[in-house]
Formats: C-alpha cells, structure tokens, sequence
C-alpha cells in the first residue's frame, strides 16, 4: 500500500473522508483540518491504493521536546481492517523517529473501543483521562508509547 506526502490538491478528499470517520462535531470544520495540516512542525500522510486512490490519511507533528502527536489518523471506512491504519500509523512513528522524537501521545474517545484496541494492539497505553474533550460531554482518553527504532532488517 503506497504512503506518501500530502499534497494541496489532496485537501478536499481528505476532509471527506474525515467526514466520514467522524460524528458532526467531532470531525474537523475545513478551517480546522487545514490549519493542523499547515502547523509548522507537523506532516502528513496519505495512503493510497494501487490505482491511486486515497483511502486513508494521518496527521502528526513532533515538538521540540522530543514529543510526537498523532493528531488525527483517518481511513474511509470501505478499507478500514485491511491494514491501511497500521501502515499510515507505522510510517508516522518512522517519521517521528527520524525528528528525534521518543514518544507519541495522541486522544481518543472512550467510547470507540475499535480505536483503543487499534492503539493498544500498536503499543500504546493509556496515560490520563481529559473529561469532557469532545463535544463537552465525551471524555477522552490521551495514550502514548515510547518511540524505539527498528532494526535495520524491519525498517520499512
């Protein structure tokens, strides 16, 4: 499954498909999508399929303390369990990595228990609950990991 950099003509599938991940409230206004897409610090990528269309997309960005943050990882539902999250999250954390950074936290809502057993099954271990994170009413949970590098054999 290619991964790739975010283009500016990818802008408008890839808030669609945010549309869809997420309830009305939750998923992102266009101003706010694209102001995460243009932080100084952060990246993107997007997953494709073979005749180039996109079926996925993350948002990540490391701070100067050596800290990563998944700020959002979206997959268009018809390709949800093939395999597209893992890699987009994997190539992130590489990207993390190689900014010198040695952990990631990212939020998630406690109520979407596909997203917790996605982050654990990765390593990711719940830190602190944020009450009332989204919407104002649904708590999220913050997880993180510690980042490690890979032997050179698995590198992707």
């Amino acid at each position: 499954m290619p991964i790739r950099d975010y283009r500016p003509e990818d802008f408008d599938e890839l808030w669609h498909i945010d549309q869809q991940c997420f309830a009305l409230g939750i998923a992102y206004s266009r101003r706010e999508l694209g102001g995460y897409i243009r932080r100084s610090r952060a990246f993107t990528l997007v997953a494709e399929d073979a005749s180039g269309h996109i079926l996925g997309f993350v948002v990540a960005e490391s701070d100067r303390t050596g800290v990563g943050h998944i700020l959002t990882i979206d997959v268009r539902p018809t390709a949800q369990r093939a395999g597209c999250g893992t890699e987009l999250l994997l190539h992130a954390q590489s990207r993390l990595l190689h900014e010198n950074c040695s952990a990631v936290l990212l939020e998630t809502a406690v109520d979407n228990p596909a997203a917790l057993t996605f982050y654990k099954h990765h390593g990711y271990a719940v830190l602190e609950t944020i009450p009332r994170y989204y919407l104002n009413s649904v708590d999220a949970l913050v997880m993180g990991k510690h980042l490690k590098p890979l032997p050179k054999a698995e590198k992707k």
